[in-house]
């Protein structure tokens, strides 16, 4: 209770400090800008742009929202230059007066990105606002570059970072510096996207078409983010063209795309679908019966209408919808899965005053899935489904040329349902919710935060970022306090040398089979387990050796408490300390990080070391073991150039441990009384204690760029996997024989595919 009384007090404080004027008065010798940056044709708000005023230090950079704030500039006549990759550079001759605040909107033109104009201003002043540490954005001009199967795909490009794996090519969760999918908060416009991808790898759930900014924090993040133990992915989707309609259409081999985006009002909507046909290819291949290839089929929409209420306010309607459904069967194992997501948010941004910014939404969401198989005559399956309604604010306070003031409240209300059949027939067994204990089967409950955190500029080099974030989830009665801490100093124009600590707190937890890592069912944090936990230990140089490079290196080490297993053994459970084994661990290790954004030939090369390590009592006899998910090394490249107007090549290529499995001793055979044959048995060996083959991959592709009819027609050719190596899905034991067979089933071969897009 006193935690919650706290959490509301934080809460009325966050409310009372949005006045309509900043609490302290202006200094009338100084002036202020404050504004927002946009796309100088489709008004779309540009995020991350740099902002400075010439000849001082001052500066800032464009939020999530475009939004930005410079106070106390000088009077007089003033160059404030705006720069942004992808976009032409540009200086703008204002006349700042006393006690003036000036408020504008700032248009950019669009520029090749292979032209060498971009000047990175203000690096300090980001810092200023955020120390973003483990922090990587990619340029969505690269991102549309990058294609596989015929689609410019963000999932493609965020596994191709060092430290992001993923436990097969198929897999539909990150694992990022030593942490399970459920331990990365994925959200999309606010809303959280439980499955932020397809099932097959290569192909992620967010189209490309219809985002703007993609961020990756890889560890160390700050207050205004929690509920999560590892990484934030934080993607924004484009408000719309506000100045005419367009679109575009494409098809491929195995999808087909389009999108129609506009004015409307006084703003703009967008919506965008894709859909595949892969099922429809696979059904013309010829039948491989050892190593057949999956059928599989998804498709996905995307949809925001904003309008504009004045100059202060701006409110956005956001919405998205997948559907994925993959089967196989080969000798001795069949099995289908499907899942989906729907969400939607509501956003309202208001600008109180020329140095305060707020954003209120409300968002809902649902994440669905299936599995049912059957494996040597043993049928197992699984159903579950989680939803969540949050109402978030937050509030960010420009106070002057040092100091930057976050703080906000988020609430959700859960409900998970979950049904699970391990007991080998086709009657199920669900979650028994009988004598008062803790309802698996059908679970409401809810989660309150509050946040505040600052940022302070102690000298030109020196700036410290401190925060706190309390939690409180009722059914359980867990409250937490997660304090957090950064440093930034610059030890000149080309290197700043960064440390961040932290401790972060889950509640939810995911559940997968051990040979499905693909598949998310999420259960929540009961009074039978404590709250997971991870405490993040991060030291990061980050350099620039030239203009077009920057490379960065990050020492990470990090303590897991209480993370989860799940209990195979267990055919009925009443509660959720009875689906999961509840140990601890840790993750360290070092990541190397150079990338190219600007010029004919862009991309990143990158190598990351880690080392994974968990203990569970009940669990490999209480000896420590590495999880599967562990990847000693991960080596990665990827390159994108462009040989004039109509030509652009891409390749890509990683090259990493093979993920572990758990083997076999040896087997025996178990009968019921009176039944002469029953079924085959393995005997494990040493917890996920032996590793697949390494896995290494090669893709390439060609772009050209041409007219149709007078519209821009671009003909894609894509080779996935250029070099045919088919690795291992995962291993099983075929008990059906008299002696135990060991079968991979193996992921696709080379794939070449044309595809083409029209834009109108």
């Amino acid at each position: 209770m006193p935690v919650l009384l706290f959490l509301l007090v934080v809460f009325a404080s966050t409310l009372s400090a949005a006045p309509k004027k900043p609490p302290t008065a202006p200094d009338p010798t100084l002036g202020s800008i404050s504004g927002f940056v946009e796309d100088s044709v489709t008004k779309e708000t540009i995020v991350g742009a740099t902002l400075s005023i010439k000849g001082t230090k001052l500066g800032a950079y464009s939020n999530k929202s475009g939004y930005f704030s410079i106070s106390n500039v000088p009077i007089g006549e003033r160059t404030l230059v705006v720069s942004v990759i992808g976009y032409q550079r540009k200086e703008i001759k204002l006349v700042f007066r006393e006690g003036e605040a000036l408020k504008m909107r700032i248009p950019l033109v669009s520029a090749s990105v292979d032209v060498q104009e971009v000047e990175i201003t203000a690096r300090r002043e980001d810092d200023r606002r955020q120390i973003n540490i483990s922090s990587v954005n990619i340029p969505m001009q690269q991102v549309s570059q990058m294609r596989i199967g015929g689609e410019s795909d963000i999932f493609r490009a965020l596994q191709m970072l060092p430290g992001v794996l993923t436990s097969s090519q198929i897999s539909s969760g990150l694992y990022i510096r030593g942490g399970s999918p459920d331990q990365n908060l994925v959200l999309l416009d606010g809303m959280t996207v439980y499955n932020p991808t397809h099932l097959f790898g290569f192909i992620g759930a967010f189209n490309s078409e219809a985002i703007k900014d993609v961020e990756l924090i890889k560890g160390g993040f700050p207050a205004e983010y929690g509920g999560r133990m590892s990484a934030v992915l934080n993607v924004t989707q484009k408000d719309g063209n506000r100045d005419k309609v367009e679109g575009m259409a494409g098809v491929g081999v195995i999808s087909a795309k389009a999108s129609v985006q506009g004015p409307v009002g006084n703003g703009s909507w967008f919506i965008g679908a894709r859909t595949s046909y892969f099922d429809l290819i696979t059904g013309l291949l010829p039948k491989d019966p050892v190593n057949p290839i999956p059928d599989y089929n998804f498709y996905d929409v995307n949809a925001k209408i904003t309008q504009d209420f004045g100059a202060d306010d701006k409110v956005s309607l956001s919405g998205f919808l997948t559907k994925d459904k993959l089967s196989l069967s080969q000798p001795g194992l069949d099995f289908s899965v499907g899942i989906g997501n729907l969400a939607g948010s509501l956003r309202w941004s208001h600008i109180f005053g020329d140095n305060l910014f707020s954003v209120a939404t409300l968002s809902a969401s649902r994440y669905n899935n299936g599995f049912d198989g059957n494996n040597g005559g043993f049928i197992f399956g699984i159903t579950n489904s989680i939803k969540d309604y949050s109402a978030k604010l937050a509030l960010e306070w420009y106070v002057n040329e040092k100091l930057t003031v976050k703080t906000g409240y988020e609430g959700t209300v859960y409900n998970f349902t979950y049904d699970q059949n391990f007991s080998g027939q086709q009657t199920s067994n669900v979650v028994d919710t009988s004598n008062n204990a803790v309802q698996v089967l059908d679970v409401w409950d809810n989660v309150h935060s509050a946040f505040g955190q600052l940022n302070y500029q102690f000298t030109d080099a020196l700036s410290a970022q401190v925060g706190i974030r309390g939690n409180y989830w009722s059914k359980s009665g867990l409250a937490t306090v997660d304090p957090r801490a950064a440093l930034s100093y610059v030890v000149n124009d080309n290197v700043t040398v960064k440390a961040a600590w932290g401790i972060y707190h889950q509640y939810l937890r995911l559940a997968s089979l051990p040979d499905f890592s693909f598949f998310d069912t999420w259960l929540p944090t009961d009074n039978t387990v404590p709250a997971g936990r991870a405490d993040h230990y991060i030291l990061s140089v980050q350099t620039r050796p030239s203009e077009s490079f920057d490379l960065n290196v990050d020492v990470y080490y990090k303590n897991l408490y209480n993370i989860n297993e799940l209990n195979t053994t267990q055919t009925q459970s009443k509660t959720v300390g009875q689906v999961f084994y509840i140990g601890n661990g840790t993750a360290y290790g070092a990541e190397i990080f150079l990338q190219k954004k600007i010029g004919r030939f862009t991309g990143w090369a990158g190598y990351a070391l880690g080392f994974v390590q968990a203990q569970f009592d009940s669990v490999n006899r209480g000896a420590e073991f590495r999880p599967k998910y562990d990847r000693r090394h991960d080596l990665k490249f990827t390159a994108m150039y462009k040989l004039n107007d109509r030509w652009e090549l891409g390749a890509s290529f990683f090259f990493q441990s093979g993920q572990s499995y758990t083997g076999a001793t040896s087997q025996f055979r178990g009968s019921l009384p009176g039944l002469e044959n029953g079924r085959g048995m393995i005997v494990p060996s040493q917890r996920w204690g032996l590793r697949l083959p390494p896995s290494h991959q090669l893709n390439l592709n060609v772009n050209y760029n041409t007219t149709l009819f007078d519209l821009p027609f671009k003909i894609m050719i894509d080779v996935y996997n250029v070099y045919s190596r088919r690795d291992i899905w995962f291993r099983y034991y075929d008990t059906n024989k008299p002696v135990p067979e060991v079968t991979d089933v193996r992921l696709l071969p080379i794939l070449p595919t044309v595809s083409c897009e029209v834009r109108f």
